[in-house]
């Protein structure tokens, strides 16, 4: 018998469904090479870490063969931002950019976070680091960091200025009044936070005199010391700042144990499966490689530091320790 053959509307109807089939295949495949890699920022636009993610985040995107989307999630210190990331599914498309705050200092600073900043994140890797500069108004008659001790030990004190309680500028000056007014160092000066909403704003007033001093990054300070309107009068880490050599540290100038620098980290989900950590940790790698990378970073005052995958958990765990120890001195707490 011989078989009956397809009529050509049959025909059209097989060649029509292997072609929707295969169109979905390739479709499947491009969409998996193009996803966008997204970046969140827990802080908003313009920021340190606004620009450090944008940055790094370009750099990984290229790397991976992937358009980057930056997404700006502000709000309650970064913890919007990092519970948004701590909770997204771990396809290794989604990013955090953490900082010092996120993962150390709000550990401690808030009474419950949302999210464990060990559990809940797996480190990609560190984007670098950055010591504060502890800075007056080019009109201060505080000149040296002993004018600002001698200061410090007048009726009235000294005011400085942060972003806001537990802030890393704010844990800073902290520390430094307990440095310089505690028990054996021939002080008994006083220094008086003065928190802001926007860590511009209190610049603003410290350039105007209305508070003495403050600790900010380099990328917001050194364009107003180039044009004479500040002076700084040390760093925050153990040794100078890269982006103001001619700033000796605070610890060359006898404030012992004083090494506090804000730093920059890549998390992913901790659901985010090995092999995807893998290939998220080669394209960091190979976008900090990159000296345009390198450079932008420079000029931002943001050191690299490179930490094997097996040493990023107790850095982390390091980091919430110290400053654990900063806010509990400070007082500060944040329901």
């Amino acid at each position: 018998m011989t078989p009956s053959l397809p009529t050509p509307l049959a025909l059209l109807t097989r060649r029509a469904a292997a072609f929707a089939v295969s169109a979905l295949l390739a479709g499947a495949v491009h969409a998996q090479g193009t996803q966008p890699l997204k970046m969140v920022v827990p802080f908003g636009p313009g920021t340190t870490t606004d620009i450090v993610a944008r940055q790094v985040g370009d750099a990984m995107a290229q790397a991976l063969g992937s358009p980057l989307v930056v997404e700006n999630k502000p709000g309650a210190g970064g913890t919007i931002g990092s519970d948004l990331v701590a909770k997204a599914p771990g396809d290794g498309r989604t990013l955090l950019m953490g900082t010092v705050g996120t993962h150390a200092i709000n550990a401690t600073l808030y009474r419950k976070l949302p999210y464990d900043a060990q559990k809940d994140f797996v480190p990609i890797g560190l984007a670098g680091f950055t010591p504060t500069l502890l800075v007056v108004s080019a009109n201060s008659p505080i000149k040296t960091l002993a004018d600002l001790k001698a200061a410090a030990a007048l009726p009235a004190g000294v005011t400085f200025a942060s972003a806001g309680n537990g802030t890393s500028g704010h844990l800073a000056g902290e520390l430094l009044s307990a440095r310089l007014s505690g028990p054996g160092s021939g002080s008994g000066g006083k220094m008086i936070h003065v928190p802001y909403n926007q860590g511009g704003q209190a610049l603003t007033d410290v350039i105007g005199g209305q508070v003495q001093f403050m600790f900010y990054h380099p990328a917001a300070v050194l364009p107003h010391m180039k044009a004479g309107k500040l002076r700084a009068l040390g760093a925050s880490s153990a040794r100078r700042s890269a982006a103001a050599t001619d700033v000796p540290a605070l610890q060359e100038q006898g404030v012992a144990d004083f090494d506090l620098v804000a730093w920059f980290m890549v998390y992913a989900p901790a659901s985010t499966p090995p092999a995807e950590v893998a290939k998220l940790r080669d394209a960091l790698a190979k976008g900090l490689a990159r000296p345009e990378v390198a450079g932008k970073l420079a000029e931002l005052g943001v050191e690299s530091r490179t930490l094997a995958p097996a040493e990023l958990a107790a850095f982390g765990a390091q980091e919430i320790q110290r400053w654990g120890e900063a806010v509990r001195r400070s007082g500060a707490q944040v329901d």
